[in-house]
């Protein structure tokens, strides 16, 4: 089973949900055993592995990529009696990796993306009523719009809103907003896919959370760089005669299939100069980051949103 997308916290409840089915508990020494991708070597092994007490034994292995794949498949090419579960990342369809679980007979692929709209909403009332509480209309789509980014944040959120109101009470608007923070999926990508659209509010309150996160100054300017170039390399396309639609479809690397929309709208914003002019600018930003006793934090939000004013500038 290949785990892969965005959502973690997802990704970590199926992964466990497996886990318990074959293994009957998370922690039996002798039925499960847990890897990274540096252990890829041993993994053909550890799946041959018969538990001393019967059973059938799982292995998982986190935070995978390409280089186990060769790994997985002399575990598919074998008669190995595990369950492996892999735990990976973002992958596109062309991944060589979720291309051979797919191809395999006894293999499967499992996309965790975060959850949105209407079943963003049944997850959020199933958990409530699953701890006898209600919740109004106008409650639950807040929170939908709250809520979102990670399902094991999600159910946390959850759960502390539910002991906030009590077994047999009702979430109204006034315990949402007294009681949930906002975890609404907002992320550097959404800072970024928000500036580069002229969205600065958008941009700023992501940008805020993702540094909250942990992201460091010089690891956000260089992402957002890396973001500014491939949107310059995909305007280089619309320039030779593409749509920006087009255009959005053929970047490299590619774009997550719900982004190319926003994609687009951004090319439609940002000519060729001026995404030139901002990507000296975050190399600027960098370097200033890089001095000693300078503002880092100030210097970097300012390099993000001047993209966000900028694209407001180019909007009117």
């Amino acid at each position: 089973m290949l785990l892969h997308g965005d959502d973690v916290g997802m990704m970590r409840d199926r992964a466990e949900a497996l886990t318990r089915l074959v293994a009957g508990s998370l922690d039996d020494p002798f039925r499960v055993a847990e890897l990274t991708r540096d252990d890829a070597g041993t993994l053909e092994s550890e799946a041959a592995s018969l538990p001393m007490t019967g059973g059938r034994r799982v292995v998982r292995v986190r935070d995978a990529n390409e280089s186990v794949r060769e790994a997985v498949e002399a575990v598919l090419n074998s008669r190995a009696p595990a369950l492996v579960v892999l735990e990976a990342g973002t992958l596109t369809a062309a991944s060589r990796l979720r291309k051979a679980v797919e191809a395999a007979p006894d293999g499967a692929a499992i996309g965790c993306y975060p959850e949105e709209g209407r079943a963003l909403e049944d997850t959020i009332r199933d958990a409530l009523t699953a701890a006898g509480v209600g919740v109004g209309r106008e409650a639950l789509s807040w929170l939908a719009a709250h809520l979102g980014a990670d399902r094991a944040a999600t159910r946390q959120e959850v759960e502390k809103l539910a002991l906030y109101v009590g077994k047999g009470g009702e979430v109204d608007m006034e315990a949402a907003t007294a009681c949930v923070g906002d975890l609404a999926g907002l992320s550097l990508d959404d800072a970024l896919f928000a500036a580069t659209q002229a969205d600065v509010e958008t941009a700023d309150r992501a940008l805020e959370l993702a540094m909250a996160e942990g992201g460091t100054t010089v690891g956000v300017l260089r992402v957002a760089l890396s973001h500014m170039q491939r949107l310059h390399r995909a305007r280089l396309f619309v320039d030779k005669g593409m749509s920006p639609a087009e255009a959005a479809k053929a970047a490299r690397p590619p774009v997550f299939f719900r982004r190319v929309g926003a994609f687009a709208r951004a090319l439609g914003l940002w000519n060729e100069s001026a995404l030139m002019a901002a990507m000296v600018g975050l190399a600027d930003a960098e370097r200033g980051c890089k001095r000693t006793g300078a503002p880092d934090q100030a210097i970097c939000r300012n390099a993000i949103l001047a993209i966000a004013r900028r694209a407001a500038a180019r909007a009117r």
